[in-house]
């Protein structure tokens, strides 16, 4: 399976945040709710655009290591 998310300005490009101040930003999970899904690469969070996301973690990894071109 392959998502496609136009993501928002200011919501982080993950599923999880940690930090103090993570109520005043949104993550993923606030948009997407299907479970065992990864992102391909990641945008900043005060950028916009396009996320792929796959439900096969192997490919994903494959697919976001830049160690294989």
């Amino acid at each position: 399976m392959i998502v496609k998310f136009n993501k928002p300005f200011y919501v982080l490009s993950q599923f999880t945040d940690n930090l103090e101040n993570a109520s005043e930003r949104g993550n993923l999970s606030d948009f997407i709710s299907i479970p065992n899904i990864y992102p391909i690469g990641r945008l900043d969070k005060d950028s916009e655009g396009l996320i792929l996301l796959l439900a096969n973690g192997k490919l994903q990894q494959k697919l976001s290591n830049p160690k294989i071109k």
